[in-house]
């Protein structure tokens, strides 16, 4: 029989109704050292005794949630009900995963967030801050999601895709390529958003109707994001009215201004009509 790479010790500690033990390394693995006192487990099958996972500090894994492969769990996070962390994945700080979330790949999950439900999170994905994850989501690729953003019902976010803020991602809705969604964004519905996009403000986005982007050509190549909900345009740094950004195009020159008029223009008509 294979040699154990940890045992439960006799220190204890008890947490929502279970009764946790303290790990202790049994042999040199990963970073661990033989004799290094982890986290906290409710029982042996809570962490595999193969691969280089390891649960450490005042990280605590029970119910019959699993960490394998070489994933690590640290500092505050929790791990709990039917929950996976496997591959290279990284869960820490004061996280919670649990119900049927997975989390692997090398992906990340920092400080208060929460992944829940039959949520995944993989690949090189982020999740940080105060975010959360749930129901049906997916976040995948190199997608970064922070603060208090929400990823819900069967939303996916993945590619190089960013969410922050308040913004809420549910339904059907996908986010992907380079497209950042900003402030207290709520995106829904079967909605797309891609390429260089950016969502910000309070836009309400329910169809693929409810915003356009179109492409600076005749000076830096930015894209310009407008938002129906608000009638708000989004253009580098710029955030405002269609009048205010022609004013700023004017500023730059008067090629600048008289492009930003003509497109501001023709969404007003399309509006009219």
């Amino acid at each position: 029989m294979e040699k154990k790479k940890f045992e439960l010790t006799d220190e204890t500690a008890f947490v929502n109704g279970h009764i946790l033990y303290r790990i202790k390394a049994l042999q040199d693995f990963g970073d661990v050292k033989k004799n290094d006192l982890g986290g906290w487990v409710e029982k042996e099958n809570n962490l595999s005794q193969d691969g280089n996972c390891w649960i450490s500090d005042a990280a605590k894994v029970y119910d019959n949630a699993i960490v394998y492969d070489d994933a690590q769990v640290i500092c505050g996070a929790q791990i709990y009900g039917w929950a996976h962390v496997y591959d290279n994945a990284l869960v820490c700080g004061g996280a919670n995963v649990f119900d049927n979330a997975e989390v692997y790949g090398h992906a990340k999950v920092y400080e208060n967030t929460e992944v829940y439900g039959n949520a995944q999170v993989s690949d090189n994905a982020i999740i940080y801050g105060s975010a959360a994850v749930y129901d049906h989501a997916t976040v995948s690729g190199k997608a970064f999601i922070s603060e208090h953003a929400k990823i819900y019902d069967h939303a996916e976010v993945y590619g190089n895709s960013a969410v922050f803020g308040h913004s809420l991602i549910h339904n059907y809705a996908e986010i992907y390529g380079d497209a950042k969604i900003e402030g207290q964004s709520e995106i829904s519905g079967n909605v797309k958003v891609c390429g260089n996009t950016n969502i910000i403000g309070n836009a309400v986005i329910k169809s693929d109707k409810d915003y356009m982007t179109f492409k600076n050509n005749w000076s830096n190549g930015m894209t310009i994001t407008w938002t129906r909900s608000n009638d708000m345009w989004k253009a580098g740094n710029f955030y405002g009215t269609g009048e205010e950004l022609i004013a700023k195009g004017y500023e730059e020159s008067k090629e600048s201004g008289d492009k930003y008029k003509i497109i501001i223009e023709a969404i007003n008509n399309i509006n009219s009509i």
